[in-house]
């Protein structure tokens, strides 16, 4: 009698596999960033479109946030840098998000 995990471990020898030629989503290097000017016990949200008045897609907590990367200028660019929104990919485990955060509220780093 075949053990009820059997087919299981083919399925994520084939997963692996096909796992490692799969373009990785986020790099090593700048162009990354982590949260700043936000309590330790706040979060940072994140915004389906760079407006406060925006739906929140995610929530960014300082130090615990997993990876986040800057993916174009913030804009507008007429606008003072605090007052720009950043694009941004959220990538948490296996969940990625994207949205907007404000540029007053993240910094620059390199990526993991």
């Amino acid at each position: 009698m075949a053990r009820p995990y059997h087919h299981l471990l083919g399925l994520l020898a084939a997963l692996s596999l096909v796992a490692t030629t799969l373009p990785a989503q986020a790099t090593s290097g700048p162009g990354c960033l982590y949260v700043v000017n936000v309590a330790p016990y706040d979060v940072l949200n994140m915004r389906a479109r760079p407006s406060a008045r925006s739906a929140i897609v995610d929530q960014l907590p300082p130090r615990r946030h997993g990876i986040i990367h800057l993916d174009a200028k913030c804009r507008p660019l007429s606008r003072p840098w605090g007052s720009r929104w950043c694009p941004v990919t959220h990538y948490d485990g296996n969940r990625v998000t994207k949205g907007y955060v404000k540029a007053r509220y993240i910094r620059d780093s390199d990526c993991p």
